[in-house]
């Protein structure tokens, strides 16, 4: 593995599992000035898993182009991204508080899929992995739902939830990668890494 990387991630679930995994990492986040949201724009008639992988390759090119203008030491950068699908149908981070209650609703009593894609690159190298996992949950009634997206766990998160939280009371059967849900899976990423060592 290398010596240490950068995580271009906001996210402290992310940072956490690098942790697990005895990764040494620094942070490499977007500026205010930078559209790190326009990335992550759907393609009417892309499929979940072409998306989550064309949206972490953005990710990891504007990283790079980051690290590069920033005149930082050179090391591997590390991007990764989150979606969840039920069928085709996208399940992004809600933009409020009914778009959640709305996500959920479509999710309660369905078995759906949680696709992380992570890349890791240089300027002149890229290695990229998908984790697909099956969460299944139970039907959840709508005060259960409101109760959930009052507690203010599902902004920010794909598919309007978080599997190490609150939803896990709802989650009846995981099947694939835990890691890979809360939003990086360790084995594919260590594979990764070992690539680069």
């Amino acid at each position: 593995m290398p010596p240490f990387i950068y995580l271009a991630s906001q996210s402290p679930r992310r940072s956490q599992l690098l942790t697990q995994l005895g990764m040494e990492h620094e942070l490499l986040l977007a500026t205010a000035e930078e559209d790190a949201e326009a990335l992550e724009q759907h393609i009417p008639g892309e499929s979940p898993l072409d998306y989550v992988q064309r949206v972490t390759r953005l990710k990891l090119n504007a990283a790079i182009r980051r690290l590069q203008a920033r005149g930082l030491p050179t090391a591997p950068v590390l991007c990764a991204d989150t979606t969840v699908a039920l069928g085709d149908t996208i399940y992004a981070k809600p933009v409020d508080a009914e778009d959640a209650v709305r996500m959920l609703q479509g999710l309660s009593g369905q078995t759906h899929v949680v696709y992380t894609a992570v890349a890791i690159g240089t300027a002149d190298r890229c290695e990229q992995a998908c984790s697909a996992s099956e969460v299944t949950f139970a039907a959840m009634s709508d005060a259960e739902i409101r109760a959930y997206v009052a507690s203010g766990e599902p902004m920010g998160k794909a598919g309007a939830y978080a599997v190490q939280g609150l939803a896990a009371a709802f989650i009846v059967r995981i099947a694939g990668s835990y890691t890979g849900i809360m939003g990086l899976p360790l084995y594919e990423t260590a594979q990764l890494l070992k690539r680069f060592g």
